[in-house]
């Protein structure tokens, strides 16, 4: 066994247990930092692979990004651990059956792969000289050129998915104590205090009333 060899079993082992943690911690904050974990093992494993790209862009998009994103929303969020685990039993054989079924489609797609007798090499030959490829260069032709409509409607859906995401957040709701920045700056002095006259509750002392009378002589 060699140490690349090595190292993906390394990884892989680590990954599967990120993975089983993810769906068995009871703590929702602690499920999405075992997640972190896992992307970060699948980003070894890929670098093996020599796929730097797809790695880099993982850690980057997903661990950078997503996985923060969904830390901060969980740690935010008042989740009620009781009421999500009730009709676990209940909905667990048929769970267990179509995750079992999604795990033999990936072996039987995956075995072809694992039958290769020697790792893919990133070395094109043209005649007698020897071509290094680089897996971005390569994957940014394809994406650009083959798959260029495929990519656009994607970005349009991501673009809608957007929009729609900030429509609905601004949407006018009723226990929202927003205030409308526009109706501050508009704001007058007048309009802030207005000062009432109103006679006094009790009468003043008669030292205090003649005083004052005196005053207004």
């Amino acid at each position: 066994m060699d140490a690349i060899t090595g190292l993906f079993y390394a990884f892989a082992a680590v990954l599967l247990f990120a993975a089983f943690k993810v769906i068995t911690a009871r703590n929702p904050v602690h499920a999405a930092l075992y997640l972190v974990l896992a992307f970060f093992q699948a980003s070894a494993l890929w670098i093996l692979l020599k796929a730097e790209f797809l790695a880099i862009a993982l850690v980057l998009v997903y661990v950078g990004a997503v996985m923060v994103l969904f830390l901060f929303v969980v740690m935010m969020l008042d989740i009620n651990l009781d009421g999500a685990r009730k009709g676990f039993w209940k909905h667990f054989p048929l769970a267990a059956g179509v995750g079992a079924l999604i795990a033999l489609e990936m072996a039987a797609v995956l075995m072809g792969g694992f039958r290769l007798s020697e790792a893919p090499k990133s070395v094109l030959a043209v005649g007698e000289t020897a071509v290094q490829l680089s897996n971005t260069k390569e994957l940014g032709k394809v994406l650009y050129s083959q798959y260029l409509y495929p990519l656009e409607v994607a970005a349009a859906i991501l673009l809608v998915a957007m929009i729609a995401a900030i429509a609905l957040t601004l949407r006018q709701r009723k226990d929202s104590k927003a205030i409308n920045p526009a109706d501050q700056i508009r704001v007058k002095s007048t309009d802030r205090v207005r000062l009432v006259k109103m006679k006094p509750t009790f009468a003043a002392p008669e030292p205090v009333a003649a005083a004052v009378e005196e005053k207004k002589a």
